[in-house]
């Protein structure tokens, strides 16, 4: 069986040795960088498939190095874990690429939980339909890939659960609300704008060129994915 390779980049030593520990007595392979460089260096050296990340570090911070890791790689899971708790924080963590924010102090028990969700939606376990299918745009759900006219389509992890969300509530209106509990897991201020920066990130990928438009906005109430305006 593999052994699950992740990267803990947190520059506080004695939590990164702690984690390292923890990870390794769990059955995963752990790297620990104390600074963004080291980070940086070390994701173009190997190949992880989850990375741990704290934000305020030396060198270059965790946004920083998020951005850098999403210009080349928008599948491998980022998981935010900082002191810094505001909503600002949080949304730039997700702005950034992140697919997960945890606060510290944080059990490691739940921290395992959430590797181990990621892990699984990585290796392509879903227990649902392989293939959600609208117009000429498909997902294979095994694959983690999209494609539209045969033509695929380079998502990141958020981008491709939001599309996932549309597409299993095919012809059905939702609210802000509902699409950030199910994409973000999170509640979060109905006044931050990130839904509509990323159905936008969508938008350009997914129907900038295509016809028919699938994602459409019903003012006041939401967004749907339809093949027609509702």
């Amino acid at each position: 069986m593999d052994i699950n390779n992740i990267l803990i980049v947190e520059d506080e030593h004695r939590l990164a040795e702690i984690l390292k520990k923890q990870f390794e007595e769990s059955g995963f392979k752990a790297d620990v960088a104390y600074d963004g460089y080291i980070g940086k260096q070390l994701v173009e050296q190997n190949s992880y498939h989850l990375i741990i990340l704290d934000i305020n570090l030396p060198l270059l911070n965790g946004y920083e190095l998020c951005k850098e890791i999403r210009k080349t790689n928008s599948s491998i899971p980022i998981i935010m874990l900082t002191a810094l708790g505001t909503p600002d924080n949080k949304l730039t963590g997700f702005k950034v690429g992140a697919d997960d924010y945890v606060l510290k102090p944080v059990d490691f028990r739940e921290l395992l939980a959430r590797v181990n969700v990621f892990l699984r939606r990585s290796s392509g376990i879903f227990p649902e339909t392989e293939k959600l299918v609208i117009a000429d745009l498909e997902i294979d759900l095994n694959t983690k890939t999209v494609k539209r006219a045969s033509k695929k389509i380079e998502l990141t992890s958020k981008e491709f659960a939001l599309l996932v969300t549309f597409l299993k509530n095919k012809d059905k209106i939702l609210t802000r609300e509902y699409i950030i509990q199910q994409v973000w897991d999170i509640d979060f201020d109905t006044g931050t704008n990130i839904i509509d920066v990323y159905v936008n990130y969508l938008r350009k990928k997914i129907d900038r060129g295509y016809e028919p438009k699938i994602i459409h906005t019903k003012f006041g109430f939401g967004f749907y994915c339809s093949e027609k305006e509702l």
